[in-house]
């Protein structure tokens, strides 16, 4: 986040969104999005798109490295086509709750969840201009290649 910070990461991607441009955070991308992280025993703000803490995963063999299958909800124009694929995972940290309330009027984000070694977390979100994944669909082989052509394609 310091990094982030130094070059206005925060800002420029909130005007980003302000004006409905896309916005795709891939792993550690999808991390600082969210409220706060807590690594080491230090906490950290993150950009605060959405509520959650970034946390150490609760898994017998950590890092989680390798290939894993998604429970995507109904509805995702990210996943449509790929639903029952493996994506690609190499992290120690991701968020393990999900807390956000809509007001009703809002459409809810759409969250993916995964498992490794019985420790459930966030393995992507969909939310209007704004997605994030917690996996490398860049090293996802085909089902990788076929969900960002669908993000490119939802631009």
């Amino acid at each position: 986040m310091a990094g982030l910070r130094a070059v206005q990461g925060p800002r420029t991607i909130g005007r980003r969104l302000a004006g409905g441009r896309p916005v795709l955070g891939i792993c550690v991308g999808m991390q600082v999005l969210f409220e706060r992280g807590v690594e080491h025993g230090v906490e950290t703000e993150g950009c605060d798109e959405w509520p959650g803490v970034v946390e150490r995963l609760q898994a017998p063999v950590v890092p989680h490295m390798g290939w894993n299958t998604v429970e995507v909800p109904d509805g995702s124009r990210l996943f449509a086509g790929v639903e029952s694929e493996r994506f690609y995972f190499v992290h120690s940290y991701a968020v393990r709750s999900w807390d956000l309330v809509t007001d009703g009027h809002t459409a809810a984000p759409l969250v993916t969840w995964a498992e490794h070694g019985g420790d459930r977390f966030v393995a992507a979100v969909e939310n209007g201009p704004l997605t994030a994944t917690q996996f490398h669909p860049e090293k996802s082989g085909d089902a990788g290649a076929a969900l960002l052509r669908a993000w490119v394609e939802g631009l």
